[in-house]
């Protein structure tokens, strides 16, 4: 089968092995020629996992078009905040059999929009034609072939189950479903508990902290979810919990290291400016609780992050605000 994979960063690049090695014909679209140079010339990547070899079958271009013309079937990895520019690009180009997943998580900021909706107002597709591939997956283990597990979702089931067959071997089991929206939306706010965590950690607080931090965090992010219309089991399964644990406490997190490094006392600017890949959270905390306000959610861990992200409080202040709220019992959503 061919698959178009757009976007060339680690995520993008973990896939596009992963999709080689299943036996696939993948051409992988990269905006900085010397990635796709790297990938051809080396089966590496230069910017991105650099260290690692990739599958050879890869190919690699800088050209959009030529990327879209490969296949009908489009794994899309732009980061969600550059996501409908490239898509405008793409308008053209979109086949009636053109189906779209989305592995980028977030919540696109000056919309409050998830990424199948940009995908309707960019290229006009339908939400049937559109999937989500989320869960508690690093690039580079991807890379490695370690045993790891995700979710496909998509309203269609049957597209779903045949996607999970052709993304499926025994690196990487998928499970199919059909809450899109749960599956999105838990991708995309695990990463600001995430950079939660971080600052935990980086104050030297201990792992009652965590632990509280963890279990509320999942709880509000539910939350959310369930007032947007996703099934709040979904927060239970691999794209919420699942991905919350593994982002909250893996190294390999960029959403963690940032909120560590800003528990260390470095600035926002200072942490950006020294990665080369996005962190997502950082634009998804402000959306998010954006959003919680528009359906009077209540999301005091969110909010507190977005606050601080904003510069409108630091970290010992937002814990101990956390901390003194109002008292609550446990299972109110």
């Amino acid at each position: 089968m061919r698959l178009s994979v757009f976007g060339g960063g680690s995520w993008g690049t973990a896939m596009a092995h992963q999709l080689a090695r299943r036996g696939h014909e993948i051409v992988l679209w990269a905006r900085e020629p010397e990635v796709a140079d790297g990938i051809n010339e080396k089966h590496r990547n230069p910017l991105f996992i650099s260290d690692l070899d990739l599958h050879p079958g890869i190919v690699a271009v800088n050209d959009l078009d030529a990327a879209a013309d490969h296949a009908d079937r489009w794994l899309w990895v732009v980061p969600v905040q550059f996501s409908r520019s490239v898509m405008k690009e793409l308008s053209g180009s979109v086949r009636g059999g053109v189906k779209v997943i989305s592995a980028s998580k977030g919540i696109e900021t000056e919309t409050l929009r998830r990424m199948d909706e940009v995908a309707s107002e960019a290229l006009g597709l339908e939400q049937n034609r559109f999937c989500c591939l989320s869960g508690p997956t690093f690039a580079r283990e991807i890379v490695r072939g370690d045993p790891s597990a995700a979710v496909l979702a998509c309203p269609d089931l049957d597209l779903a189950a045949s996607l999970q067959e052709e993304f499926s071997d025994h690196h990487l089991r998928c499970y199919a479903g059909a809450d899109l929206i749960g599956v999105e939306l838990a991708g995309a706010l695990k990463n600001v508990i995430a950079i939660a965590a971080g600052i935990v950690d980086g104050l030297g607080l201990g792992f009652n902290t965590q632990a509280a931090l963890m279990t509320r965090g999942l709880h509000e992010i539910t939350r959310l979810g369930v007032a947007l219309g996703a099934d709040a089991e979904t927060f239970r399964g691999l794209a919420g919990m699942g991905d919350l644990v593994l982002t909250c406490t893996g190294g390999l997190s960029r959403n963690r290291t940032l909120g560590q490094r800003l528990g260390k006392g470095e600035s926002l600017e200072e942490i950006l400016g020294s990665m080369r890949e996005v962190v997502e959270g950082v634009r998804t905390s402000p959306a998010a609780a954006r959003l919680a306000h528009d359906h009077n959610v209540v999301m005091p861990i969110t909010e507190a992050m977005s606050r601080l992200l904003k510069g409108e409080t630091d970290a010992q202040t937002a814990l101990r605000e956390l901390m003194t709220r109002e008292l609550k019992v446990e299972s109110e959503l």
